[in-house]
């Protein structure tokens, strides 16, 4: 056993839980991934989107099969904790900070909203 516990999901943003977050999405091929963990085993999560909230925090929505039975559901996870691990960046990381000003791997800019 590991002793890394599973990826807690974090709750959608409602309008009581302050600002609204500023949403990043990418789309096709060259999107990155994390391993999320779940059920005691590392599961590959496309990432669908990053979420920057007012209070600093970050947060991904992925498309992960939680149980290893091929059926994905979309969940969203708070970055970074334990339960969560990068598997790769998106296809092309510079290109990716010119228009979003930011990427998976942590190395922010000035965040700019759409």
């Amino acid at each position: 056993m590991s002793g890394i516990p599973d990826a807690v999901p974090r709750r959608p943003w409602r309008p009581e839980h302050g600002p609204e977050p500023t949403v990043r999405c990418w789309h096709g091929a060259g999107r990155p991934a994390l391993l999320v963990r779940s059920s005691g085993k590392w599961r590959y999560a496309p990432v669908h989107a990053r979420q920057d909230y007012a209070d600093g925090s970050v947060a991904y929505q992925v498309s992960v099969d939680l149980l290893g039975d091929t059926t994905a559901t979309h969940q969203l996870y708070t970055w970074p904790q334990p339960g969560l691990r990068i598997a790769h960046g998106p296809r092309d990381i510079d290109a990716d900070r010119q228009r979003w000003g930011t990427d998976i791997t942590g190395q922010p800019k000035t965040p700019r909203r759409r």
